[in-house]
């Protein structure tokens, strides 16, 4: 495969799990700042873009419209979620030949139907939108992608993602002690309660709902599952033929932050939560560069030799 497929199909993984990730942390965030009206408005909106790396003003009084303008709406900042669905449509437009039709469709589809002001009332149904959109793309990537190399560096993209929106989403708990979303609040917005309550029996609790979706391997949008899923990913593109240790750099890290959530007391990870939770987001970022450099790497660009007498 070309290295400039993979590469592409890698950040459509990611850029459609970050627009869904990024819609579910915001409808949970903002919902509580609709329903309890003793939380410092410009706090929480700072420290929430924090947590999604966007820059706030320092010289102006956020408010929930500043939020929904930079994380939701605007085409230029990175982190937003119109930024998000134009990266993957034009991702998927370079491996258009690679692509279903169908996906394609989706991505293209969703992209035009982005809107660029949305009113106050219509917030929610636009986070509602956005994560039907990302279902309905990952679901035609599901049922008519073949599981080969091109299937395995998308579902790299996604898990990658997937598991630094969870550790953000998990970051807004430690936030600031009055500016924090319900542990039920949190499961609802990833679509996690339900599962939480077949396999606990019983209301949420911190350890027990942090431990679901840190720690659960077979919960899908659990840290855990996608950190596994991201190995298996790097297994099938390369498979480990050395008898001592990994020479892949990604699996190597990746399997280090796997081994401090598991054997790490579930406790001591609640106590730390918001650096347990940073660590995470550096070991995805540092995991995508290592396999930008081994896979599709932008330095090493053809060049013409003259020739010589």
């Amino acid at each position: 495969m070309l290295s400039r497929i993979a590469e592409s199909l890698f950040w459509i993984g990611r850029y459609i799990e970050r627009a869904d990730g990024t819609a579910r942390i915001l409808d949970v965030y903002l919902q509580l700042l609709l329903e309890d009206t003793f939380v410092d408005e410009d706090t929480a909106c700072r420290a929430l873009l924090g947590v999604m790396g966007s820059d706030a003003p320092p010289e102006r009084t956020l408010r929930r419209g500043d939020v929904i303008t930079s994380l939701a709406i605007d085409r230029m900042d990175t982190a937003s979620i119109a930024y998000s669905v134009n990266a993957a449509r034009e991702n998927a437009r370079r491996a258009r030949e690679i692509i279903s039709t169908e996906l394609w469709e989706v991505l293209n589809t969703t992209h035009a139907g982005m809107p660029r002001r949305v009113s106050g009332e219509k917030v929610h149904e636009l986070f509602g939108w956005v994560r039907e959109r990302a279902a309905l793309a990952t679901g035609i990537a599901d049922s008519t992608a073949s599981r080969d190399d091109a299937w395995s560096f998308l579902t790299l993209g996604r898990s990658l993602e997937r598991a630094d929106m969870t550790a953000r989403l998990l970051a807004t708990r430690a936030l600031t002690e009055d500016a924090s979303p319900s542990w039920t609040a949190i499961l609802r917005s990833v679509g996690a309660y339900e599962a939480y309550l077949r396999t606990y029996r019983g209301v949420p609790s911190s350890t027990n709902a942090a431990e679901f979706l840190l720690l659960d391997r077979l919960f899908p949008r659990s840290i855990l599952f996608s950190v596994h899923r991201a190995e298996q990913c790097l297994r099938d593109i390369e498979p480990r033929h050395e008898r001592v240790g990994y020479g892949d750099s990604a699996q190597r890290m990746l399997g280090q932050v796997r081994a401090e959530l598991e054997f790490r007391p579930i406790g001591e990870i609640i106590d730390d939560l918001a650096s347990v939770m940073d660590q995470v987001q550096t070991t995805t970022t540092t995991v995508s560069e290592a396999v930008r450099e081994r896979y599709f790497p932008t330095h090493n660009l053809p060049a013409w030799v003259g020739e010589r007498a």
